[in-house]
């Protein structure tokens, strides 16, 4: 067991993104939507489609090597591989257990997280306390979703969701590099984001339609705008930090519109960057605030150091919120 320690933090990021990059006239071909109509709804102008060898498990294991690499640590000092996912279609067993295996983490406990696409701020939650427990001394947290498995293609669902993964290491710090997380979820909600039918349903009835997931879209903007904020202030102040400190806003990439709207409310500095990856990879549920965390470094908008907000929400509803300083 590794010993407690005063603190944890983000030492490594990794990501993958699928190959095959689609355009909203590809989607948009045949139907009543438009390319302008879906910027202006969503902000998506592109997003990444998996193929068939790009499975939850090989994108996963693609961000989790990446994210390894990065930290300078090795698969034999991965104590615990958390991974947060909605999508895999194989419920039995967890995805985790087999990325482990193929990352060589083979001693490594490893479980799946299903928060939808609050996922991966509550596995940030989870890895955190257990480092500073003494609990683990490293885990490997990756978020993952194949969304284009989950959605009907006819819908205007197919034109927001899409695939992807990310994966942080977290491990010991000697001051706090993660915040405390601010987390819940308002099962009274859950029909706003939900399958229309259980895979019961599917198997009794053949001519049931494959279930796919709904989503009321105009109550479910009217409830993030309302928390996401309330959630981030929140966690800056139970981080003992100012609004000013926060260099770096990356809520999950749901919609743009949802986005720019919390940022407004938050009362961010006028220089403070927002995550906006959500106009070229769409909403990848658990993988977006990692991937949209990467693609702000890569991008020079974010540093080493420097305190982002992060704030997970989605189905359930379930919704958390962090403060960690960018590995």
């Amino acid at each position: 067991m590794a010993l407690a320690t005063s603190g944890a933090r983000m030492i490594g990021i990794g990501t993958y993104r699928p190959r095959t990059i689609v355009c909203n006239d590809d989607l948009v071909r045949g139907t009543t939507y438009t390319d302008d109509w879906v910027r202006r709804r969503t902000g998506v102008v592109r997003r990444g489609h998996a193929a068939a060898d790009e499975t939850i498990t090989e994108m996963a294991s693609r961000a989790g090597s990446r994210a390894m690499a990065a930290a300078g640590i090795s698969a034999d000092a991965v104590d615990m591989v958390l991974v947060a996912s909605m999508s895999d279609l194989r419920q039995t067993p967890a995805a985790a257990p087999e990325i482990a295996f193929r990352l060589g983490a083979r001693r490594a406990a490893a479980l799946d997280i299903d928060a939808a696409c609050a996922g991966f701020s509550y596995g940030v939650g989870m890895a955190d306390a257990l480092v500073r427990a003494g609990t683990v001394r490293h885990v490997l947290l990756i978020g993952v979703d194949r969304m284009t498995d989950l959605v009907s293609r006819e819908g205007s669902a197919a034109l927001l969701f899409a695939d992807g993964a990310g994966a942080v290491v977290i491990g010991p710090g000697d001051t706090m590099g993660i915040g405390p997380t601010v987390w819940g979820a308002d099962g009274a909600r859950r029909e706003l984001i939900a399958h229309g039918a259980s895979w019961r349903d599917y198997r009794d009835r053949p001519e049931q339609p494959w279930p796919t997931m709904q989503m009321a879209g105009r109550e479910v903007f009217r409830w993030a705008i309302d928390t996401v904020p309330e959630l981030g202030r929140r966690a800056v102040e139970a981080a003992g930090l100012e609004m000013a400190q926060v260099r770096a806003f990356v809520p999950h990439q749901a919609n743009l519109r949802i986005i720019e709207r919390a940022a407004e409310r938050l009362g961010l500095s006028a220089d403070t960057p927002v995550a906006d990856d959500i106009i070229n990879a769409g909403n990848t549920s658990a993988a977006s605030i990692p991937l949209a965390l990467e693609q702000l470094r890569q991008a020079g908008r974010a540093h080493r150091g420097d305190w982002a907000l992060l704030v997970g929400f989605g189905a359930g509803l379930a919704y958390a919120a962090q403060v960690v300083q960018v590995p």
